[in-house]
């Protein structure tokens, strides 16, 4: 939760930002830039998951010349009375209480190395004209509106910059977004997303055109930029090695959680057992997960590829099925058969903690094991699929019953 301070600007004025800050104190900035609705709830709850990262953040007031404090939901009136707003916004002073915002920033005492600019809508054009006229080290636009009346400006932006575009944006033509897309050509510092299907404001919950997906990939591709050029870079290896630590070797529930954000969760995809929130998921691992893992329980590592946000864990889950294993295999009685399945972890991260964990596996392969699904006349196989994970010389196409019709045929 954020607070706000007042910011001097270059006309001998004040103006205030929303600030945020990270739980370790010193980091880098970031100045975040309003859509046309002001500081509203959407803008705070952004300032407050990067401040999550890791990063000092600043969100100015952009409308303070015409009303300072304007907060305005998503309904038909707010909507109006936005775009009035939008319509009488002095471009240039806005870009010039960036510049002060980003002074201010610089010369707080928490900051730690470099800024970015982020910017949503109205903020979207605001942080590429803030790339290209001042001086941040980074931008991100996130489906800027009217982009291409200022493509002449493009040449100007020396910073990396990440640009997020709505495939179906009503406020960005067809036309106006392969404009910006041949500006950005030849320029690798400048790079670009089309988000197929979505439309504007696809990443904002609450609006009509939400799109999860595609504003999660947004997200992910917007951190990455950030920590390859503000920092900060976490290990996040050690951080995943020792949450596993906790869960699988020591057991310990009370020191599960605290490697992970406020309120993270976790998800069994195949079963979906796990947790949303702090206390559901406590109430899991304590009572249907630590202790659910059979005592022989152990993990075969086959391959791990480790991103600027999260993890994907490639093993072999093995154990006998001694117990009722709750998140596993729940609701089936112990049928004391040993197993092995191949299991895909994909575990994202905010800043130093845990966000959130996707697990993966086959259940048929798990079921065949244990004897409680017959694999006669089903693509399904048991522990084969485990063994050939790890020796790849294993036959190939042995549940492909046409296998045999393309043998000596040309390829």
């Amino acid at each position: 939760m954020g607070s706000y301070i007042d910011i001097d600007s270059h006309d001998g004025q004040r103006f205030r930002a929303y600030h945020a800050t990270p739980a370790q104190g010193s980091a880098p900035g970031i100045v975040l830039l309003q859509e046309i609705f002001g500081i509203n709830g959407y803008m705070r709850e952004m300032a407050d998951r990067f401040a999550e990262e890791g990063y000092v953040v600043l969100v100015p007031d952009l409308f303070w010349r015409m009303k300072p404090a304007v907060e305005l939901g998503y309904g038909e009136a707010d909507f109006r009375e936005a775009l009035g707003y939008n319509e009488r916004l002095d471009i240039d002073l806005a870009v010039s209480d960036i510049g002060s915002t980003l002074k201010a920033l610089r010369a707080l005492p928490m900051l730690a190395g470099k800024v970015g600019a982020i910017g949503y809508c109205l903020g979207g054009k605001l942080a590429m004209l803030a790339a290209a006229r001042l001086d941040p080290d980074c931008a991100v636009s996130y489906y800027g509106v009217g982009l291409d009346a200022y493509v002449d400006e493009v040449p100007s932006i020396g910073c990396p910059m990440l640009f997020h575009f709505a495939g179906e944006d009503a406020h960005c033509s067809p036309d106006a977004r392969e404009t910006m897309l041949a500006a950005f050509a030849e320029r690798p510092h400048l790079d670009a997303h089309v988000y197929p299907g979505c439309e504007h404001a696809f990443a904002t919950p609450g609006r009509p055109h939400f799109d999860k997906p595609a504003a999660t990939m947004a997200y992910s591709r917007t951190v990455a930029l950030l920590r390859r050029t503000l920092g900060p870079i976490h290990d996040l290896n050690a951080l995943w090695e020792r949450h596993c630590y906790y869960e699988f070797a020591t057991r310990d529930v009370d020191a599960i959680l605290p490697t992970m954000v406020a309120q993270p969760y976790v998800n069994h995809v195949p079963t979906m057992t796990g947790g949303v929130g702090h206390d559901e998921l406590k109430r899991f691992y304590r009572y249907h997960f630590v202790n659910s893992n059979p005592e022989d329980t152990r993990l075969i590592p086959i391959s791990r590829t480790i991103g600027a946000d999260r993890i994907v864990d490639e093993f072999v889950f093995c154990a006998t099925h001694d117990r009722e294993i709750d998140w596993l295999l729940p609701g089936l009685a112990p049928t004391g058969k040993y197993f092995e399945v191949p299991m895909l972890a994909v575990v994202c991260f905010r800043g130093d903690k845990l966000y959130n964990e996707h697990i993966y596996w086959d259940q048929a392969s798990v079921l065949v094991q244990i004897g409680v699904l017959d694999p006669t006349g089903l693509p399904v196989s048991g522990i084969q699929s485990a063994k050939k994970l790890i020796d790849e010389s294993l036959p190939t196409n042995t549940l492909m019953s046409n296998w045999s019709s393309s043998e000596n045929k040309p390829v």
